[in-house]
């Protein structure tokens, strides 16, 4: 998953997923470069997260599936922290810890 988006300061973040396995890696290739660009350019990490999808053809022609989705993590109070969609998928990042319970009530929310 890669998220790009702009603030309100104009300033731009680019976010992405990796498996944690090549973290480490990802940190040491991209701290030169970071450095490089200089202040205000940071880089920050995260763990423990865990990626959620509803895939689907038919998504194409039925609205609302990620508006479904989306109500029933919040109802479940399980936080999205970052989204990604496209024609036939939308896809969120929840802690990790929350990833069987984010699956089962997104099942339920669909009838699976």
């Amino acid at each position: 998953m890669i998220v790009q988006n702009v603030s309100k300061t104009g300033k731009t973040d680019i976010s992405f997923t990796l498996h944690r396995n090549d973290l480490k890696k990802a940190e040491e290739t991209l701290r030169p470069l970071v450095a490089e660009l200089g202040d205000p350019v940071f880089m920050e990490t995260k763990d423990g997260i865990g990626k959620l999808s509803v895939v689907g053809i038919g998504m194409r022609s039925h609205s609302g599936v990620a508006a479904q989705m989306f109500s029933a993590l919040s109802d479940a109070g399980i936080n999205i922290q970052m989204i990604s969609t496209s024609e036939i998928k939308t896809a969120v990042t929840i802690d990790e810890g929350q990833l069987e319970e984010g699956a089962r009530v997104v099942h339920a929310a669909f009838g699976l």
